[in-house]
């Protein structure tokens, strides 16, 4: 008889084998993490069967816990080597960030909801995690205190890229972002040298807004979503 645990490593690895047949990622390490890290624990109990499903879910708040596939886009993109420290703008329920503490140092992750940063923090302390933290904060600023990171990835779309998160990067840093409008982004890859910063689009996608002061305003969305 298969118990939970099996069952859960098994719709893992499964969950791996899609991603790798849908071209999402090939990174051994970043593979390694996302069969590692239990989804299961960062969804809501009446969605659970669904844990491994390559499809975002709801998460509260009208937030969502994202596709597997864009998951595993975003945290190749970022190329994190293991010494990293790392910025995380859009905690939700803190799946992506314990696959960025699974690959770097040291993760700083910031959520516009209390409860969505409660439960993230409850969940990511749960199962050991110790080198993260949690704040909740107006994500579109960044956290200039603990600047500069060597990656930075934002976890919902942008009308454009911040100025603010630029000049929080490490010369040699990348940002992975969606910029764009409320109905289409473009994931952007955004590098970052002593000349400047480049921009490479990676694929189309579609993430709830960033709201905040270098962000969208409240009133400009359709509904109060981050």
């Amino acid at each position: 008889m298969i118990n939970a645990q099996d069952d859960y490593a098994r719709q893992r690895e499964e969950m791996v084998q899609e991603i790798i047949r849908g071209g999402g990622a090939a990174d051994p390490r970043v593979l390694a993490a996302m069969r590692k890290v239990p989804r299961h624990e960062f969804v809501p109990q009446e969605y659970l069967a669904y844990a491994y499903d390559n499809r975002p879910l709801p998460i509260g708040e009208r937030q969502t816990i994202s596709q597997p596939l864009m998951v595993a886009m975003m945290t190749e993109a970022l190329d994190i080597d293991p010494d990293s420290r790392i910025l995380e703008i859009g905690t939700g329920s803190g799946y992506q960030t314990a696959l960025l503490a699974e690959l770097s140092a040291k993760v700083y992750s910031i959520e516009r909801y209390e409860t969505l940063a409660t439960r993230a923090r409850e969940t990511l302390a749960s199962l050991g995690y110790t080198n993260v933290e949690v704040l909740v904060a107006d994500g579109s600023q960044g956290y200039p205190e603990r600047s500069p990171y060597n990656r930075i990835l934002v976890t919902a779309g942008a009308p454009t890229v911040p100025d603010l998160l630029i000049e929080q990067l490490r010369i040699g840093g990348k940002m992975v972002i969606p910029v764009g409008d409320f109905s289409y982004q473009a994931l952007t890859l955004v590098e970052k040298t002593d000349r400047g910063a480049s921009y490479r689009e990676i694929t189309g996608c579609v993430f709830v807004p960033l709201i905040g002061k270098y962000g969208w305003r409240p009133e400009e969305t359709e509904s109060d979503k981050r």
